[in-house]
């Protein structure tokens, strides 16, 4: 929420679901809770970390209806400067629960329209003071990445995947997340004072120069220099690298998601493990980083709770969460749980993505009805094989279905034909003239290409198959030059006949004027 105080300066609430109130702690849910750790997110269910009635319900922070939270209430100057703020155990009463589609409506509205809105005057005052949060961070260093996600729509009844859509994202969404990212740095400051060597955060550690030299050189060959000193440099330099690619938008994205796999992957501790130098979140550029939001789906975040709980005094620290062997056992386990559970979803988004292409449910009785089938899309180069020997191929990115797959050059023999050309140091691999050595085709990291997507069948197999449609001097050199070769042949033997009806209109234009 966010209300107008007297003084001029506004209340911001960020209100967040009391988990903590139904799950005591060493009770048989908690521990279960604790042993999953989290919520895993597959592409046509949910494996949850607690029971349905209170994910969906009790712990469902639904409008006009009363319900349990944990609240950080802000009090903030206009200009987005923190004064004040308060942590209180609370029952709310919301008086709408809006999509992020409605509260874009709202943030759009004409001020002229908003003056007796409540709604709409909250939701503005948020977007305004979110856009400052948002510079500042920025300015401070944080990074901006991205990631191909996108959404499967399903049949209602067979659950097969008819579509694949692009997540529409709002400002609402950022809305939202800056104010997620301010109450996890504001709860882990708070416990971090009266808990230090016992508080559970997150770390991000700064990348090793190693595991961005790949992105570095690639990048150069179009350009484009990748600073990584600190989070800042290479902020700033992935900016810059947006607006040198500015021809064709989608480089910028691609540029964020390959940063974001150089990184190392955030990290849950507990603060007495390590000195104060190494809790630093580099994604973020914040000191000191906790899951406090989303108790529901992470067992982080209900420790986080129990944490502030003791820390304001409204309950006592459960006797577990004084064990710093207890708590690392714990991070250790969180840590375990949260990469599997996002293998986990990847793997099913590879598997929905198969029986899409498929056309149906990837069955052996499959009739190939439904689903998407054969597709024929752009895609860009994010790799390319140039090693001595090896089988020409390349890795692409399919941005329409956030896929990616390797090309294999299957029509150009890469032991054998002297023609295949490698340029490990430009990343490119190209086909040459057999007669001239002239460079007929190529393409090279970051390049756009055409490829066809299918699904190649077996008796016990499905496997996603991406072929190159375009440039076609290297899809298949033999045809296209063949054709090539055929459209000059086709030339010369028009040339004599048109040359020899021109001389004949000149004969009879020269016999009219005897």
């Amino acid at each position: 929420h966010c209300t107008e105080l007297p003084n001029g300066n506004w209340q911001v609430g960020v209100h967040i679901a009391d988990v903590t109130h139904y799950v005591e702690a060493g009770t048989a849910i908690d521990l279960e809770a604790a042993n999953r750790s989290t919520s895993t997110y597959l592409v046509n269910k949910r494996l949850d970390m607690l029971p349905s009635l209170l994910t969906t319900d009790l712990c469902s922070l639904k409008g006009n209806v009363d319900r349990f939270a944990f609240s950080v209430l802000w009090e903030v100057t206009p200009e987005a400067h923190i004064v004040d703020v308060e942590f209180h155990k609370s029952i709310i009463h919301s008086i709408a629960a809006l999509t992020y589609q409605q509260a874009q409506s709202l943030i759009d509205k004409p001020d002229k329209d908003c003056k007796d809105d409540i709604q709409a005057g909250a939701v503005k005052r948020l977007a305004s003071l979110s856009r400052k949060f948002r510079a500042r961070r920025i300015d401070a260093g944080a990074l901006t990445l991205a990631s191909p996600e996108v959404k499967f729509v399903l049949d209602s009844e067979s659950l097969n995947p008819t579509d694949v859509q692009a997540y529409t994202l709002y400002e609402a969404n950022a809305l939202v997340e800056e104010f997620m990212l301010l109450a996890n740095v504001t709860v882990a400051k708070k416990i971090l004072r009266h808990y230090p060597t016992l508080s559970v955060l997150r770390r991000h550690p700064a990348p090793n120069r190693s595991m961005f030299d790949g992105l570095i050189q690639k990048a150069k060959t179009r350009g484009v220099s990748i600073r990584i000193d600190d989070s800042k440099k290479l902020a700033d330099s992935l900016d810059d690298a947006g607006k040198a690619l500015k021809d064709d938008p989608y480089l910028d994205q691609l540029l964020r998601i390959l940063s974001t796999r150089c990184m190392s992957p955030a990290q849950y501790f507990c603060s007495g493990e390590y000195q104060a130098k190494d809790w630093h979140h580099y994604g973020l550029a914040a000191p000191v980083y906790t899951h406090f939001t989303s108790p529901i789906r992470r067992y982080a975040d209900v420790c986080v709770h129990r944490l502030l709980a003791a820390a304001i005094g409204v309950a006592p620290l459960p006797v577990f969460l004084s064990s710093k062997s207890h708590l690392h056992d714990l991070a250790a386990n969180m840590n375990r749980r949260h990469r599997a559970a996002q293998l986990a979803g990847r793997a099913s988004v590879q598997l929905h993505t198969l029986i899409f292409f498929a056309g149906g449910d990837g069955s052996e009785n499959d009739d190939g009805d439904g689903g998407g089938g054969t597709k024929e899309e752009d895609a860009y180069v994010l790799d390319v094989e140039t090693s001595p020997n090896s089988e020409p191929s390349f890795s692409v990115m399919v941005p329409r279905y956030g896929i990616e797959g390797r090309v294999r050059l299957t029509k150009i023999n890469g032991k054998d034909d002297e023609c295949l050309v490698r340029d490990p140091e430009n990343h490119r691999l190209g086909y040459k003239d057999p007669k001239t050595g002239k460079l007929l085709a190529s393409v090279a990291v970051f390049d756009k290409v055409r490829v066809r997507i299918w699904v190649r069948k077996s008796r016990d197999r499905r496997e996603l198959v991406v072929d190159l449609l375009e440039p076609q001097l290297l899809a298949n050199p033999a045809a296209a030059l063949q054709s090539k070769q055929g459209g000059k042949k086709e030339n010369k033997a028009a040339g004599p006949t048109s040359g020899s009806s021109a001389s004949k209109k000149k004969k009879k234009k020269k016999q009219k004027t005897r």
